[in-house]
């Protein structure tokens, strides 16, 4: 922490008074030189996004985030604060950091007025120069800009005429800091236009005080395109004065989506030891959220976020966490059949279309994840044919001529080595897993013995049916089909 110091030891230590945009600049340019990150943690936006982020900064813009739920868009307006200088110098007791060398506020005024050069000087961190306000239909004016304070000018034996009872609201308060308006098309219009001046030329008006105020502060909002048609629109002539309007987007690969995912997913570290997690199962629960974005049942334009994956994860390593509990045993490894227990993560995080209210969220998350099924196993094995040509032997032939006389359980519960045994005895796999996933590791060569079966009752080849503690699967035509 800096300690206080006067004015005039202030200018003597040779510290130069920088606008909120020469201060972010100079902290942009230093990063680039240096071939550092600019924002920490944000993944996938490296070609698109940060190269546009980069310019709107230096050229001093006041910035609109423009994208679907769950694209990092309040991640990247947080990450902003690294970019300002660890402290910065105010003119103590200021409520809205006026700056020693411009000070703006009568209070700064009046006391650098009478104490001049032995003003006392506080430091601000840059932690404590982020201000962050969601658009609600309930904000209003005084929120955002201030309002007379009758209590002051009441204790200050003050006339409502004088400025001194004047009660800032949070955007004066963020005086040389960064604000941040979430989703911006759901303050009210009327409330929209009390930020035209300020955006521009710097006047903010309370209560009839019109006070010549140049704040300066980094701008940046964030709004949903959806938004638009839904519950409002940013006003056009504050979308005027915001100069640069900036897309983001979900991830375009599954590995980058796999990256963001264990990024992102709170699993404790005793938990990540004593669970594994097969690379295919980190694949396939990415590809649930791609289908999502894909599906017919899903809105499109509501977005599915990153959140879905990331609770997902947590649901899934949840399941094998209370498998460990239950069966006592010191590690397990995540199964296809653990993946029942991301449908609550699923249901709370898409918008149905008609059609998808229809068939209900929970049959919806169940096709989703039959739907990324099917895509992981194309990925690596011939599809399953439609139809047959009797005495023409396929692929499949001998695992589904397995079930004509046999059937398995495949019980939540079960011990690793209990359901490795389980899946192990249709000895027919062994034979697609040696063409087609050798070189895949041994959980992951399990876990291809679920996709095929999986598939192979997705293509009604065999049927799955579902009890609360296992899967049974078995001779098509026998049991109830489960996803």
């Amino acid at each position: 922490m800096q300690k206080e110091i006067t004015f005039k030891e202030l200018k003597e230590s040779g510290y130069k008074d920088k606008t909120i945009s020469e201060e972010i600049q100079a902290n942009l340019i230093a990063r680039i030189k240096a071939n550092e990150p600019i924002f920490e943690g944000l993944l996938g936006y490296e070609d698109t996004v940060i190269p546009q982020l980069k310019k709107a900064l230096l050229a001093g813009h006041h910035i609109n985030l423009l994208g679907l739920r769950g694209q990092a868009k309040t991640r990247i307006a947080r990450s902003m604060v690294d970019l300002l200088d660890e402290y910065m110098p105010v003119v103590k007791g200021s409520e809205i950091n006026d700056s020693p060398f411009h000070p703006i506020s009568k209070y700064a005024k009046d006391v650098l007025a009478e104490h001049g050069d032995e003003t006392p000087i506080s430091w601000v961190h840059r932690s404590e120069r982020f201000y962050e306000k969601l658009a609600t239909p309930d904000v209003n004016v005084s929120d955002l800009i201030g309002d007379i304070d009758p209590i002051k000018a009441a204790t200050l034996k003050l006339p409502y005429s004088d400025e001194r009872v004047l009660h800032y609201g949070m955007i004066p308060r963020a005086n040389r800091s960064i604000f941040v308006i979430n989703e911006l098309p759901d303050l009210q219009a009327r409330i929209q236009v009390s930020l035209f001046n300020i955006l521009q030329e710097g006047d903010v008006q309370i209560r009839g005080f019109q006070l010549r105020m140049p704040l300066d502060i980094q701008f940046v909002f964030t709004a949903n395109p959806e938004d638009y048609t839904n519950r409002g629109s940013i006003v056009t002539p504050l979308k005027d004065r915001i100069g640069s309007q900036i897309f983001t987007h979900y991830p375009k690969s599954i590995a980058l989506a796999r990256k963001i995912t264990e990024q992102e997913a709170k699993v404790a570290a005793e938990d990540k030891s004593a669970i594994k997690i097969p690379n295919l199962a980190k694949d396939l629960l990415e590809e649930v959220a791609f289908a999502a974005r894909n599906s017919e049942y899903v809105d499109a334009k509501s977005g599915v976020s990153a959140r879905l994956t990331i609770s997902a994860m947590e649901n899934l390593m949840a399941a094998a966490k209370l498998r460990l509990i239950e069966t006592g045993a010191a590690q397990t490894t995540i199964r296809l059949v653990d993946f029942v227990s991301i449908i609550p993560s699923i249901t709370g995080k898409i918008e149905l279309v008609y059609e998808g209210e229809q068939e209900g969220a929970d049959e919806v998350a169940k096709i989703l994840i039959d739907n990324a099924v099917m895509t992981q196993f194309e990925d690596i094995f011939p599809r399953v044919p439609k139809l047959e040509k009797e005495g023409v032997k396929t692929t499949y032939t001998d695992v589904v001529n397995w079930f004509e006389d046999n059937f398995i359980e495949l019980n939540y519960t079960d011990t690793d080595e209990e359901f490795y045994a389980s899946i192990n005895a249709v000895t027919p796999l062994n034979e697609i897993i040696k063409e087609y996933a050798a070189d895949y590791s041994d959980e992951d060569k399990i876990f291809c013995k679920e996709l095929i079966l999986w598939a192979l009752t997705i293509n009604n080849k065999l049927d799955r049916s579902e009890n609360s503690s296992a899967f049974t699967i078995d001779s098509a035509g026998f049991g109830k089909h489960f996803f």
